[in-house]
């Protein structure tokens, strides 16, 4: 049974960071590409960022670009997201997921894109 766990959020001012970590059980995480969604209140999930299993290549929303870096250690089964300069914009639920191939696919912003999804771990920026 696939396990996605994520973990790091938290509270923080604007102009903050921080690090969302997730780990990955119940599937041989090199071969799945790995990303992040999030989810603000009342709007649709949107996807962060990917990463490809040999993390050679990355792919960010504009709005991510130059702020977040996302990251993996495929020896430890964990995915990371280092956030930085946070605004309340930034405030959503922040997902983990697994797509089912190596490299992020073409639509992997589209929230019907990843197979596995975690539960999630909320990040609050406050002004």
């Amino acid at each position: 049974q696939v396990q996605v766990v994520e973990s790091g959020g938290g509270s923080v001012q604007a102009g903050g960071s921080l690090r969302l970590s997730c780990t990955a059980s119940g599937l041989v995480f090199d071969d799945y590409a790995m990303g992040w969604f999030r989810q603000a209140p009342g709007q649709e999930r949107e996807g962060v960022s990917c990463i490809n299993w040999s993390a050679h290549n990355t792919n960010y929303a504009d709005s991510m670009k130059g702020r977040f870096t996302i990251s993996r250690d495929n020896a430890k089964n964990t995915l990371y997201l280092q956030m930085n300069s946070l605004t309340p914009d930034d405030t959503a639920m922040y997902y983990c997921v697994a797509y089912a191939e190596p490299y992020c696919p073409s639509s992997w912003v589209r929230a019907f894109s990843p197979n596995y999804w975690g539960q999630g771990t909320q990040v609050t920026v406050s002004s």
